[in-house]
């Protein structure tokens, strides 16, 4: 009699059909979910680029123009896109994260109540999130502050953050300070954006000199520091019109504040400031007035040294 063969193990036999079932799964529904994580990853990354291009490309075009400062509408368009780039990421994240439900045969109709409950529940837990995303959304349809604007914040709490625009996105704004540093300042708790150099600028340069001077005289040489200051080759293309005294603004016992003022283009105006207090300082010591004793000229700001320091100080020596 022929001898019978032997039964397979059950073992094995279980285990040979989940390799298979793995196999045909990975081959399957496996590669597409690869295929869609992939085809994701690639298009965040042609996103990202696209919006990185954009912006090196408005760099070289103001650096190889004649502008001084951006134009705000370069500001705003490169605010615009950055906010679009990081919305349409979203977006391909939403619709992988649906692909990858359609492949596992999850149906999305079922996810509506479960979906309700957990929108719910990160609408309580995530409120900040949501007003800051709102906040970012206004901030960047009205124009408030772009890419280099000089702004100063009041945040909840009435705390300040002032400094250099480096980043707008719809949850956050990123500062960079005069001493190099970066705040970070959610949108939603910013209750006060002041924009100094939205459009055009003032510097603002208070001068303190003796209560017993001639303040006719002093008045005259601020006008004649204003008209020569205006027509200096150096800081001609920075101002609006030339500087011109306002008059005495305050008064002490010892002293009288005089105030001289001018409008700059955006941001420019500390670096006018810091320029034109030199002179003032110059001509009145021509004159035979200098500043009150214990007191010095008071300027708008103090952000880093620029070239208005370095004049200053060849104009001391």
């Amino acid at each position: 009699m022929a001898a019978q063969p032997l039964a397979a193990n059950p073992a094995e036999s279980a285990f040979e059909q989940l390799l298979g079932s793995i196999y045909v799964w990975l081959a399957t529904s496996g590669l597409q979910m690869l295929t869609w994580v992939l085809g994701g990853l690639l298009t965040i990354r042609l996103i990202r680029w696209s919006a990185d291009r954009y912006a090196a490309r408005l760099e070289a075009n103001f650096h190889n123009s004649d502008l001084i400062v951006q134009t705000e509408d370069s500001k705003h368009r490169r605010a615009l896109v950055d906010v679009v780039a990081w919305v349409l990421i979203v977006a391909v994240i939403a619709v992988v994260l649906i692909r990858f439900l359609s492949i596992l045969h999850v149906p999305i109709t079922g996810l509506t109540g479960p979906g309700a409950v957990i929108g719910a529940a990160l609408g309580f837990g995530a409120q900040r999130v949501v007003q800051d995303i709102l906040a970012g959304f206004f901030v960047v349809a009205e124009r408030q502050y772009g890419y280099g604007d000089v702004v100063s914040l009041t945040v909840t709490g009435n705390g300040l953050a002032d400094g250099t625009v480096e980043d707008v996105t719809l949850r956050v704004t990123k500062l960079r300070t005069s001493e190099g540093e970066v705040i970070t300042v959610p949108n939603g708790q910013i209750i006060k954006a002041t924009n100094l150099s939205k459009d055009w600028a003032r510097a603002v340069v208070d001068v303190p000199v003796p209560a017993e001077a001639d303040i006719g005289l002093v008045n005259e040489t601020l006008d004649r520091v204003g008209r020569d200051f205006f027509e200096d080759r150096n800081w001609h293309d920075l101002l609006l019109d030339a500087p011109s005294p306002l008059g005495v603004t305050d008064l002490e016992l010892d002293s009288v504040t005089v105030r001289m003022v001018a409008r700059t283009l955006p941001g420019k105006q500390f670096e006018v400031s810091r320029a034109l207090r030199v002179a003032i300082v110059q001509a009145l010591a021509r004159e035979g007035i200098t500043v009150a004793p214990g007191r010095d000229a008071q300027s708008g700001g103090a952000p880093p040294a620029t070239l208005a320091d370095t004049i200053g100080k060849n104009g001391d020596s």
